[in-house]
């Protein structure tokens, strides 16, 4: 390195230095758990969550168009049938497909944004020892599109069977409009609450090793990592959507539950903050939050919806400091080791 880059480094700093592109920092979590609240900042967050074009609004929609063309009614999942379900499964192929696969071929692909806004400017691996077929884009599609799209469609197949025969509640517009669409919006912060606790569970080493270990093949992420995941962790990541066997629900609920689950799986690995037009963001994508956590393993465990992260100490806001703080985490756990 010559001495123009060392300067270079020491302006920016060593951890901007180690990324293509940083978003502004310090990162922000939501404010919906401040205390003591602020209701503008909540209004806000929540206005450019669900009120613009964004990946929820977008969810909903495609929620409702599954529900009324390409979802069997309950009248029909009451047996468990070859019929219905391979309709689910295959309607789930293809939107993984679509989505997953259509990010993979704009960003990576046909690199229609070049790295404008990408995180780590480096290649997806190529043919390297360590993924199942060869190389990260084999091996996250081929997990994805085995493991990932069946467990999504098992749980979904059990969800509809359950509610048809009473085993399950159903909520319906008649029994309360409020509460019906207040459930889109309390749906990601329960995810956001499971999945930190889950994926704080993957880490633990024996189920680390186990599972989770294929997930974080992925260092350089791009969408098809995000699904990525060996059996079991699909298993442990899609479970959040036994909390309907207690909490009553519509299945465009649970139609949008599981969506943003698996699709925003993949929209959240895309490597890059987000879609640009005429050199704006104009859809958020994935997370310099998350894009760290596959860096550097121990952060970042949840995401910006709660801040246990920040509650529980693991919290890297992007800044030279907080990279300081967790180095010397990582010499503390080693020395006592």
């Amino acid at each position: 390195m010559s001495l123009q880059d060392t300067a270079g480094q020491q302006r920016r700093g060593v951890f901007a230095s180690q990324w293509h592109y940083r978003p502004e920092v310090p990162i922000q979590v939501s404010p919906l758990f401040a205390w003591p609240p602020e209701p503008r900042k909540i209004a806000r967050w929540v206005w450019g969550s669900w009120f613009v074009i964004t990946e929820r609004s977008i969810l909903v929609i495609v929620a409702l168009l599954c529900w009324y063309f390409v979802q069997p009614p309950l009248s029909e999942t009451r047996d468990l049938a070859p019929g219905w379900i391979a309709e689910i499964y295959l309607r789930n192929l293809a939107l993984m497909i679509i989505v997953a696969g259509g990010l993979h071929l704009f960003f990576h692909t046909f690199r229609r944004q070049g790295d404008r806004l990408r995180y780590d400017a480096r290649d997806l691996a190529g043919n390297k020892r360590g993924f199942t077929l060869g190389s990260q884009l084999r091996d996250n599609m081929f997990w994805t599109l085995t493991s990932g799209v069946a467990v999504w469609t098992a749980y979904e197949v059990l969800l509809f069977w359950a509610m048809a025969n009473g085993y399950a509640p159903v909520l319906l517009w008649d029994d309360s409009p409020v509460w019906f669409v207040a459930l889109f919006f309390l749906t990601p912060i329960w995810i956001s609450f499971h999945f930190y606790w889950v994926h704080r569970w993957l880490h633990w080493p024996p189920l680390y090793k186990r599972a989770h270990a294929l997930h974080h093949r992925n260092i350089n992420v791009g969408p098809w990592s995000g699904l990525s995941m060996h059996p079991i962790e699909h298993v442990i990541f899609f479970s959040s959507i036994l909390v309907h066997f207690v909490v009553a629900a519509h299945p465009i609920h649970i139609l949008f539950h599981m969506q943003h689950q698996a699709l925003t799986a993949a929209t959240s690995h895309t490597g890059f903050e987000g879609l640009t037009v005429k050199d704006k963001n104009r859809l958020a994508l994935g997370t310099f939050h998350h894009q760290m956590h596959h860096r550097y393993f121990r952060c970042n465990y949840g995401n910006l919806e709660m801040p246990w992260d920040k509650w529980f100490g693991s919290f890297h806001d992007g800044t030279e400091t907080a990279h300081e703080r967790m180095k010397q985490s990582w010499r503390k756990s080693a020395s006592i080791r």
